[in-house]
């Protein structure tokens, strides 16, 4: 029986040893190179199960090797590595017909899964999406985090795709840049985007707003008017804020989910409802189902891609990445331009950010307007924080001393029972405790095992398939050992 071939291609020698001994070790026999030239030669003679190719090489960008792959050789998988680790990378990669994209560095373990199930997919007709033409100096969302990758990666793979997608994250970790990505990379690009609140309209103008009216169909409804459904036909829908529709809108929007039309306000022909639906919300849809005030049955209608946007304080890396591009910004808007030096960048990240990326974003164009050096130091950052920071509650005064876990979480519940006094019943409480401690401690005990969950299981004292609930129910990202 003949081996699998794969070929290698990456201009670093090490990194080309080390996927030979794995690839090696795993069964397959391999073949590396250091440029696409040779790369391409082996491809049109004929060589090779299976291509992995970095994107940057000394003779040409692996990303344009693969439609002159898929020309030749449609059947040939091609994987892509890059240490770039931007969205555009992941997207092009998608776009052009590449298997999988992975960013550099790497686990081993995930890049043999990878190969494996490329090799044992069946072949079928690739048909590539026209590339979007957004430069790389543009790019809608910023980060290297691992979390952010995975986020890149989602978004790559629903480019030729058209499925409803659901963006859970804290008021400020980019929902709509994300749903505009979706929107700007994927099949419908050609169409609208349209945006709506739902948290900013009154709860008696929401179905007016997202289905139209006719002439006469309330008191003031002199001239018939398009809904936002109307206005995304052929395009996208953003639903900001789901989580604060009320139940009455909820239910027609699941039959326009469900049938794939609906009527306007005061009318009888029913309109065909050619959208995507992108939904987003900060709120627990979960807890809120429990709670009887969000519908089951139009919650899974909508999760169908569910994304997560990591707070800002889960992706501290990024924080110095974001603040230049922010200032970058600022600079381009026409404010003075500033730098940070190691010190400013330092306490940027000893910032809890309640107010996720845009707090960020407005404390650095506060300092490039405001800031009259044009190295900004740590000084410089304590002193904008600390004036934007809201004025402290009058209370007892907390004595000093040392903080155990214990102490921790029972200020936590008092401040949790202060804030949420008004209606909400002891088992919400309890689950949403529960969640609160329960996520952290899984998504730590996997970063200590670097993603290996037998071992996170066995430090936790539970079964693996518990601990894979878990992860699935409480929507953790898995990210695996580095290479």
């Amino acid at each position: 029986m003949t081996l699998p071939t794969v070929l290698v291609a990456d201009d670093d020698r090490s990194i080309r040893t080390v996927l030979t001994q794995a690839l090696g070790r795993a069964g397959y026999q391999v073949r590396s190179t250091g440029n696409a030239a040779t790369l391409w030669r082996w491809v049109e003679d004929g060589e090779g199960d299976l291509v992995i190719t970095d994107v940057v090489m000394p003779d040409e960008n692996g990303l344009d090797l693969i439609p002159r792959i898929k020309r030749v050789r449609p059947d040939l998988r091609v994987i892509v590595m890059s240490a770039q680790s931007t969205l555009m990378t992941a997207v092009k990669a998608a776009q052009r017909g590449a298997f999988e994209y992975l960013p550099k560095p790497f686990d081993l373990q995930e890049l043999l899964s990878v190969v494996g199930r490329a090799l044992a997919t069946p072949s079928t007709p690739v048909i590539s999406a026209p590339e979007a033409r957004d430069s790389e100096e543009r790019l809608p969302l910023i980060g290297r985090s691992a979390s952010m990758q995975e986020i890149y990666r989602t978004i790559a793979r629903l480019t030729t795709a058209d499925l409803t997608v659901m963006i859970n994250g804290e008021s400020g970790t980019g929902k709509e840049l994300v749903a505009r990505a979706l929107h700007d990379y994927g099949k419908r690009r050609g169409g609208p985007f349209v945006a709506i609140n739902m948290a900013a309209i009154p709860r008696e103008l929401i179905e007016s707003e997202l289905f139209g009216h006719e002439r006469g169909a309330f008191t003031g409804a002199t001239n018939r008017s398009q809904g936002r459904f109307e206005q995304a036909n052929g395009g996208t829908l953003f639903l900001d804020e789901i989580g604060d529709m009320p139940p009455e809108a909820q239910t027609r929007l699941l039959r326009v989910l469900q049938e794939g039309e609906f009527t306007s306000v005061g009318g009888r022909q029913p309109i065909k409802a050619n959208v995507r639906i992108i939904a987003a919300t900060h709120r627990d849809l979960r807890t809120a189902i429990r709670q009887g005030a969000f519908r089951e049955d139009l919650f899974y209608r909508l999760n169908v891609v569910p994304i997560r946007l990591p707070p800002l304080r889960e992706r501290v890396e990024d924080i110095a990445l974001l603040a230049r591009h922010f200032l970058d910004r600022a600079r381009d808007d026409g404010l003075p331009n500033k730098n940070l030096d190691q010190g400013a960048i330092d306490r940027l990240k000893q910032h809890p950010w309640p107010g996720n990326v845009r707090e960020l974003e407005n404390l650095m164009r506060r300092l490039a307007a405001l800031c009259p050096e044009e190295t900004i130091g740590a000084d410089a950052v304590a002193i904008e924080l600390t004036d934007a920071e809201p004025p402290a509650e009058s209370g007892p005064v907390q004595p000093m001393g040392p903080d155990t876990l214990s102490s921790a979480v029972e200020r936590h519940i008092k401040e949790f029972l202060r804030t949420h006094n008004d209606g909400v019943n002891a088992t919400d409480i309890y689950d949403k405790i529960i969640s609160e401690v329960e996520r952290p401690l899984i998504k730590l005990t996997l970063a200590a095992t670097r993603g290996n969950q037998i071992k996170a299981a066995a430090m936790l004292g539970l079964n693996r398939n518990t601990l894979r609930k878990k992860i699935r129910d409480l929507e953790i990202p898995v990210v695996r050992g580095l290479m």
